[in-house]
């Protein structure tokens, strides 16, 4: 099992009172998965991808991910675990704008001290459609190529789990198309487990499993019925 949660719950205090945002879930996703995770504004969607990112502290309940508890860490040690386990696609991409498009890429690589990472920061731009544009800094480029930067930067270590939060939120249809075909092939040529967020139904049916939030809590859990045979 890649990520197994049980009884995670969030709350953060607003007017003199807690509000909860995730309520008591319990949810298991496979390796090798694809799972999108649907909800109105406000049902705790992105809160739960943060959470199994451990960029934030859940209130209670355990996430283990990839047979690690996250729950459980250090800052030190999450930080190495995020590093080597985990590839995160931000809505508002969260390029260094001071870097170039081929340098944002590198940033993990040298993080994790890669073996030939020129080669390798090469090779990812290329795969993404950029093999021209690495020398570009980000305000040079359009917001569906700044995604495919935060998209090759995400996998430049081959992390087995890939998290996007409202991946295509930000571009047009055609573009938000292209980087969710770069997104599941990713997923199906690696093995890794994609888990993204969105409000995109027609994206949602692409992928293997819907889980749908309302109110913080799992309120749907449907995988795709296999295509036909002619």
């Amino acid at each position: 099992m890649m990520i197994s949660i049980r009884e995670l719950s969030f709350s953060l205090p607003s007017g003199g009172r807690l509000l909860t945002i995730l309520d008591r879930i319990d949810l298991d996703v496979a390796r090798g998965e694809a799972v999108a995770v649907t909800g109105p504004s406000g049902s705790g969607k992105s809160t739960l991808l943060g959470l199994i990112a451990g960029l934030d502290a859940p209130t209670s309940g355990t996430i283990v991910v990839a047979g690690v508890d996250v729950t459980a860490l250090g800052e030190a040690a999450l930080a190495r675990f995020r590093l080597e386990t985990i590839g995160y696609v931000f809505q508002a991409f969260h390029l260094i704008p001071t870097l170039t498009a081929a340098e944002n890429v590198a940033v993990p690589l040298e993080l994790a001290r890669t073996p030939r990472a020129a080669e390798r920061t090469r090779q990812l731009l290329a795969q993404v459609g950029l093999a021209e544009r690495g020398h570009h800094y980000p305000v040079q480029l359009s917001g569906g190529e700044q995604q495919r930067v935060a998209l090759a930067r995400a996998v430049a270590l081959d992390p087995p789990l890939l998290l996007a939060d409202e991946p295509t939120g930000n571009l047009d249809s055609a573009t938000g198309a292209a980087i969710i075909d770069l997104l599941l092939a990713f997923n199906a040529e690696r093995g890794s487990t994609l888990v993204l967020v969105t409000h995109d139904a027609a994206l949602a049916e692409r992928v293997d499993r819907v889980i749908g939030l309302r109110d913080g809590r799992v309120v749907a859990d449907r995988r795709r019925e296999p295509a036909l045979a002619p």
